[in-house]
């Protein structure tokens, strides 16, 4: 049975039970989250994030996530917590292994670049072999390593209620990619998984191999990031291949691989005949000139169903930028479209000018914006992208969220749940 909504109150008297000063910093939040009038109807996370620029905090340590479990332990409204940039070591990942083995009600967990390594990602596995609440799980940052992510490789085969697990730049390596993949042929629970940046020293692209031996049986997953996997061409290949047999992946993040023009040609022939790929992501690659003229050919002729496209950092000039801008002359599908970093020429700049003069292009959907110095055009840059703010959220109004994260607004996961 749920407390009434007074966490503050049981936090203070948590801390004088145990011993432990109070930390004025989760004081403040559990302050500002009693005075939610909706906090027993509605549920709330608890947003703890010690990155918060503008204002100093003390940030959360483990001594300090004992006292707030406690807190927790019967308030079934706190439906979310972000321990985001803070102190927690293996002993508050043990905390936590066990807060989620006895509750039933936490959806959402945010533990991104803490100092949990191994044996903490082994506890928190473990913990969710058995936990049915929890929906979203974010790792990233923390140096789990290959023996942290097979634990949680094993975890998914067994687990039926995670629906977004987010697994990046927590220095994985080969035999966590493989064990995620043929995890992933049994799961049917899990709708989007994040593998960006593993620590891989093989040159062969075997994970990609067994990633896109997954996606052929797999009809759940709708979210996919590969970003940072020294991906060339032939994993690219060895993707679009197994794509031709899935219905479900909506999102395709290949950003920071070694993509080029002959790799994106097998991108643009799967996009002629692929009708559920939404989003792709292509950002710091090397596609040129050629590889954006295979895409706008697909874009122009076939596919209408890509509704964001980045080409971020490319080396494009302006023959394949303005290709790209004229397939969206007749494709009215393709709603989001990146170009920041490549060479914007006098025709690119005409070109996505005119794009959001018609407004063909909204300014939220795209990176530039167009001014004239001289009365000649050229384009500035928007801090607008697929998610720009992935890692962290801006304390002003700077960049809209929806534009910042226009992945978020494109393809809500939750939406497939």
């Amino acid at each position: 049975m749920s407390v009434l909504p007074d966490l503050h109150l049981h936090y203070v008297q948590a801390c004088q039970n145990l011993s432990q000063p109070e930390n004025p910093f989760i004081a403040r939040v559990l302050q500002e989250a009693d005075k939610n009038d909706e906090i027993s109807t509605k549920g709330i996370t608890l947003k703890l994030a010690g990155n918060n620029h503008l204002v100093p905090v003390p940030r959360v340590t483990d001594d300090d996530l004992g006292v707030l479990v406690s807190v927790l332990g019967q308030a079934a409204f706190v439906t979310g917590l972000d321990l985001a940039y803070n102190l927690l070591t293996d002993a508050g990942a043990k905390t936590m292994a066990t807060f989620l083995q006895e509750n039933s009600t936490l959806q959402y967990l945010n533990l991104m670049f803490n100092d949990i390594g191994t044996s903490g990602a082994e506890l928190i596995a473990g913990a969710l072999c058995s936990n049915q609440s929890l929906v979203h799980l974010r790792m990233t940052g923390n140096k789990i390593g290959n023996q942290g992510g097979m634990f949680f490789a094993s975890m998914l085969k067994i687990n039926s209620a995670l629906k977004k697990l987010d697994l990046g730049d927590c220095d994985v390596g080969l035999k966590c990619l493989i064990s995620t993949a043929i995890a992933l042929t049994q799961n049917k629970s899990l709708k989007a998984i994040n593998l960006n940046r593993p620590l891989l020293s093989s040159q062969q692209e075997e994970t990609t191999v067994h990633i896109a031996r997954m996606l052929r049986s797999n009809s759940s997953l709708v979210e996919l990031h590969l970003g940072k996997h020294g991906m060339k061409n032939f994993g690219v290949e060895r993707l679009c291949d197994a794509l031709y047999e899935n219905s479900s992946l909506r999102y395709l993040d290949l950003s920071c691989n070694n993509i080029t023009c002959d790799g994106v040609k097998f991108l643009g022939e799967l996009l002629k005949k692929n009708q559920t790929l939404e989003i792709l992501d292509l950002e710091a690659n090397r596609i040129e000139d050629v590889g954006a003229i295979y895409l706008s050919e697909a874009l122009a002729t076939r596919n209408r169903s890509l509704k964001a496209l980045s080409v971020v950092s490319n080396n494009i000039t302006g023959k394949g930028l303005v290709a790209l801008a004229q397939a969206m002359h007749s494709n009215m599908t393709l709603s989001h479209i990146y170009i920041w970093g490549n060479k914007l020429d006098r025709s690119t700049c005409e070109a996505f000018s005119e794009l959001l003069a018609v407004e063909r292009l909204q300014l939220g959907c795209t990176d530039v914006a167009p001014y004239k110095v001289d009365g000649q055009v050229l384009l500035a840059e928007l801090s607008h992208g697929l998610a720009k703010h992935r890692y962290w959220s801006p304390r002003c109004a700077a960049a809209a969220p929806g534009a910042a994260n226009a992945s978020l607004q494109i393809l809500a996961v939750s939406e497939y749940l």
